[in-house]
């Protein structure tokens, strides 16, 4: 900014700051000198009182104006010189006119405008010139001169005061003037002193090793460091410490005189410090994380950036240690995190083409012992491969539930209701000399979710819990609403901040190791012997939390017992009951497009449907089955068709089929969603997940043909 730019500036800021005071003050001043009037002229009090409530009110007015405008102070100011002046002149014609000692106001107004404001010379003479010419010309057009002598007298005084008021308005303008102009040479000086400073700042850090730095000076920066320091001899003697240092590890002074730096290390490390201390010796600068230990025994984990130092013509080795215990904490957490998410996703792909296998040897099974005419001992095998069968799709849906790829209707619900109907299993689970005591809040919020898939969270939790107690014990179930704010330490810290129902399901049990903690929630982990546990528990519990959007945490100590800590965010919705629809009669008949890339699947389901009179269409590619349906849309009264297909994806295929024909039904069925199923709900009229009981699609296949109104023609 240049200097005639910063000096405008300067005084526009100078009027805004006196405009906005003087339309305060003069608001003020008007009615404090009604008292004037009271005794001056005590039979004009309350007409004069009147035009200074005006004048005051006009005044109040103006400022509330002025603020917020924010801008013209100039324009401000000479408003209220018209408004304070024409007040004054009202009353000087009121109370003899050129005789009126009221003038004296005019004089007043002058020095308070040009005595007092910093204003510039030309808006000076402006307000003057008014001022003036308000006093002068109403009394010549409504007052009769009949005493010249006074009349000129007065109008002498009042032009002397406005010449020496404009003379001093002058000369202390163009002081005003000169001291701005001082003060912005003044403000360039200090402008490039503090670029001077900054560069010597830069060079004096720069030359750090040349000269010695002050002991103030790096008391200062050691003291107030953001890591501990720790300064040593060539031995590791250590010779200094900074405050941080006395904070992060709990020792005092004293305890610090002959000490080695080799002490805070585990005992095993001593190679690896000898060899440390040895390539800092030689000039490099060393960056590397070990474990420390605290006075009181507590170790951390921390991060080390160490060199070698020439300080008094004697070698010195300085550390800066930054405690890193939370952020492996963190990385720990998270590393486990993405492990499951890597071990959830390779599940899922597992599951979605196991399911296919499933369903078409269950749905096989069942139709050979229902259609098939096989001896007693055939018809056992038969079940056996169904049974089996059964066995598989539940560890299958179990893996779903870890991989969250088991997609389900969500709803509402409270969950200490959920509990308390789990609780009626427990008998048929528990040994009598387990003890349970559940202790629930009556207040909490509902959650949102599956139920049953809660419940099946609550028994693996209390099996688990059985399992860990084998000679009993106490099992205990808490419910508690929580609210997670930003810097809520007591909460694990993968947790967001938000409302949640915490669930916590704690035993009395053997606890589980250290080194096995990160291990729990794999698939297939388990501690117990061989054909005691399939190892899906923990992470069927983990999945399905996962699936809820929440968080599951564990604190546990061996020998003493363990807890397992649920986190599910709490929800405003209004819980409702899902009443169950009443099944039809499994024939029906109708034409059905059928679509499915596996064959044995494609099979099954076009047997199964025609066994019970549906004309069914099988395709196992979905473009064929596209350009089918066009040429025979009408005819066809329901679409069957997998999700998860190559060449092009469900959903695809039903986004063609509704271009084609909006009303047609169609039915969806897969093994896992990768989507929500709530947004697939958009695009179809019903979903089946694989593997499925054969009466299940018989049911579904009937409601929706039946709530189709319009008959269409078969072929």
């Amino acid at each position: 900014m240049d200097k005639e730019n910063y000096i405008k500036q300067e005084i526009y800021r100078t009027n805004k700051t006196f405009a906005s005071l003087l339309i305060i003050s003069g608001g003020l001043t008007i009615i404090g000198l009604s008292l004037l009037d009271y005794f001056a002229t005590p039979h004009f009090f309350k007409i004069f009182f009147i035009y200074r409530l005006i004048a005051s009110s006009l005044f109040a007015i103006m400022y509330f104006i002025y603020k917020k405008v924010n801008n013209y102070p100039e324009a401000f100011l000479i408003i209220g010189t018209i408004i304070v002046s024409s007040m004054v002149e009202v009353m000087i014609l009121h109370l003899g006119g050129h005789k009126s000692p009221y003038y004296a106001g005019m004089i007043i107004i002058v020095m308070f405008l040009l005595g007092l404001l910093p204003i510039s010379f030309t808006l000076s003479l402006i307000i003057a010139s008014i001022i003036y010419g308000i006093y002068l010309f109403p009394i010549l057009i409504f007052d009769k001169i009949t005493d010249i002598n006074i009349f000129m007298n007065n109008n002498i005084f009042l032009l002397a005061c406005i010449i020496s008021g404009l003379m001093w308005r002058y000369l202390n303008f163009k002081f005003h003037l000169k001291k701005l102009s001082v003060e912005y040479e003044l403000f360039q000086k200090t402008e490039e002193l503090k670029k001077y400073s900054v560069q010597l700042e830069d060079l004096v850090q720069e030359r750090t090793k040349a000269y010695k730095i002050s002991e103030a000076w790096y008391r200062s920066i050691f003291d107030n460091a953001t890591d501990a320091i720790i300064i040593t001899d060539t031995t590791g003697k250590i010779t200094s410490v900074n405050n941080k240092f006395y904070q992060m590890y709990g020792f005092d002074s004293k305890s610090l005189q002959n000490a080695s730096i080799e002490l805070l290390e585990p005992s095993e490390n001593k190679e690896k410090i000898e060899k440390r201390n040895q390539r800092i010796l030689n000039g490099e600068t060393i960056l590397y994380e070990t474990t420390h230990f605290k006075k009181n025994g507590e170790k951390i984990y921390v991060e080390i950036s160490s060199r070698a130092l020439d300080i008094g013509d004697k070698i010195h080795i300085l550390y800066f240690c930054r405690d890193i215990t939370e952020k492996k904490r963190i990385q720990e957490q998270l590393i486990h995190s993405q492990k499951m998410e890597s071990i959830g996703a390779l599940a899922g792909g597992i599951a979605h083409n196991f399911n296919n296998i499933l369903t078409a040897i269950l749905g096989n099974s069942e139709l050979l012992l229902e259609y098939s005419q096989l001896d007693e001992v055939s018809k056992k095998k038969v079940r056996n491969i169904e049974g089996a069968s059964r066995k598989a799709g539940i560890m299958v849906s179990k893996l779903l539930s870890f991989a969250r790829k088991d997609s389900t209707e969500k709803v509402p619900f409270n969950l200490n209701d959920v509990i308390n109907d789990s609780a009626k299993l427990f008998d048929g689970v528990l040994d009598k000399k387990i003890g349970v005591k559940i202790t629930l809040d009556e207040n909490i919020p509902f959650i949102e979710g599956e139920p049953n898939q809660i419940e099946q969270v609550i028994m693996n939790l209390i099996v688990n819990a059985k399992d860990a107690m084998p000679d009993g014990g106490l099992i205990e179930i808490k419910t508690n609403f929580v609210k997670i704010e930003d810097k809520s330490s007591h909460f694990p810290v993968y947790v967001t901040p938000g409302n949640y129902v915490v669930m916590s399901v704690s035993d009395t049990g053997t606890g589980i190791p250290d080194e096995i903690k990160q291990k729990i929630f794999d698939p297939f982990f388990t501690t117990k012997e061989k054909g005691k546990g399939t190892g899906l528990g923990l992470a069927t519990v983990y999945g399905i939390v996962k699936d809820h959007n929440g968080y599951v945490s564990v604190d546990s100590e061996v020998g003493k017992g363990t807890c397992f800590y649920i986190y599910i965010p709490a929800s405003e919705k209004i819980a409702y009951n899902l009443k169950k629809p009443v099944q039809p009669v499994l024939q029906g008949f109708g034409n059905i497009l059928l679509i499915d890339d596996d064959k044995d699947v494609l099979q099954f389901i076009k047997d199964l449907l025609e066994s019970h009179g549906y004309i069914v269409i099988a395709e196992n590619n979905p473009l064929n089955a596209i350009n089918l349906f066009k040429e025979q849309n009408k005819n066809i009264h329901l679409v069957i068709t997998d999700i998860m297909m190559p060449l092009m994806g469900g959903e695809e295929v039903i986004m063609h089929l509704r271009e084609i024909r909006k009303d047609i039904k169609i039915l969806a069925m897969s093994g896992y969603l990768d989507k929500p199923l709530q947004n697939l709900h958009l695009i179809i009229d019903a979903y089946l997940k694989k593997p499925f009981e054969k009466n299940d699609m018989l049911f579904t296949i009937k409601n929706l043909l039946d709530s189709n109104k319009k008959s269409l023609p078969f072929y």
